[in-house]
């Protein structure tokens, strides 16, 4: 049998991408071009609060299992929050960060964490990142497949729950065309659907779907322009850079979908899409100038167009959003699971988060009751 070692990395540049991919599958978010992306530009690195701790599971010279670990010193990127966990550290006189962090940088969508071909491997890199937290106040993994979070919580985790909203296509055949899709939403959510989008096309604005090489470097430097200014907008640092997009574009040319929206003959405002073999996931948004219902449009009923003229299950168009309900993206669950050193602070959590499900739950039954769709 060969040896068993874990190592940590602050880098995949000396990681084959042929063996991390085997690993990490179709999902695009975890592959070895988009990390390395995130943390070759700077984006993801200790400069930027995200220091890269990535754990190998090494047999012999194979590469067994691997999890994209970061050191934070903050809670910002990560779309599960925790400041209210930071603040009452504080208050009590203690640290909180760094902490150890199991994620995707400022990603949230749900795909595998602990990337391994058996649930013993899982398992042995769930040890190996409990150890390495003991050096930090907690652990933290965002956004795994159900099996993992059972598997994470079995290993000593506390589970917790979320809600995002995704859209999927209809069962069988799918959607003839996005009238199809309409006709089965109540007729005020259609009525409201088919206005918003009128109102878009009066205005002059046209879109155009961009996918690989179609998207050249003027359009990345333009959607870069618009993801930075809604960012300003809001009073805020964009996370990404032009580097980064730009070498998304060279690494992952068929993963990316851009939306580009155009009046007059001249671009106002883009979207960012990632998709793989069965789904399309919303990722970043932007606009140089202000045009009503545009963000709508561009967002959600382009990309939903896109995904039923190509045969795709879902779209998850991204973080919150209880107005996303009323365009056809329904209420769904996704986790995280958490580990905290402090015993006290890990029970009072622990309590909480069971009382949070809780409210989770009536949320969700909630939001089902307002469904857009026929009965």
């Amino acid at each position: 049998m060969a040896a068993e070692r874990i190592r940590v990395v602050e880098s995949l540049a000396g990681v084959p991408a042929a063996d991390w991919n085997s690993l990490a599958g179709n999902d695009p978010f975890i592959s070895h071009e988009f990390l390395s992306a995130l943390i070759e530009t700077g984006c993801a690195s200790s400069r930027t609060g995200w220091r890269p701790q990535i754990l190998l599971l090494e047999k012999g010279n194979a590469l067994a299992g691997a999890m994209p670990l970061f050191l934070k010193s903050h809670s910002y990127g990560e779309y599960v929050f925790d400041w209210a966990w930071a603040d009452a550290y504080q208050r009590h006189g203690l640290e909180y960060y760094p902490k150890l962090l199991c994620a995707v940088p400022f990603t949230p969508v749900t795909g595998p964490r602990l990337l391994a071909q058996s649930d013993a491997d899982r398992k042995a890199l769930a040890r190996a990142a409990l150890e390495l937290a003991g050096k930090a106040s907690s652990l933290h993994v965002l956004f795994p497949p159900a099996a993992e979070a059972l598997l994470l919580q079995a290993a000593g985790l506390l589970l917790r729950r979320t809600v995002q909203f995704h859209w999927e296509n209809a069962p069988g055949e799918g959607y003839a065309d996005f009238d199809d899709f309409l006709a089965r939403m109540t007729r005020h959510r259609r009525k409201n659907i088919r206005q918003e989008r009128r109102r878009v096309h009066a205005a002059g604005v046209t879109c155009r779907w961009l996918r690989g090489a179609e998207i050249e470097p003027a359009h990345w430097e333009f959607f870069e322009r618009c993801y930075r200014r809604t960012y300003a907008a809001h009073r805020s640092s964009p996370y990404l850079n032009l580097e980064f997009f730009l070498r998304l574009g060279a690494t992952l040319p068929q993963r990316c979908l851009m939306i580009l929206a155009e009046r007059a003959g001249r671009p106002v405002a883009a979207t960012l899409n990632v998709i793989n073999e069965n789904k399309i996931f919303g990722r970043y948004w932007g606009a140089q100038e202000h045009i009503p219902l545009l963000h709508f449009e561009c967002c959600y009923y382009q990309a939903i167009e896109y995904a039923i003229a190509h045969r795709l299950r879902f779209f998850e168009g991204g973080a919150q959003g209880e107005h996303k309900l009323y365009r056809g993206l329904l209420p769904v669950e996704t986790h995280s699971a958490h580990w905290l050193a402090h015993p006290a602070f890990a029970g009072a959590i622990e309590d909480y988060l069971k009382h949070e499900g809780a409210g989770i739950t009536r949320y969700v039954n909630e939001l089902t009751e307002h469904s857009p769709f026929k009965a």
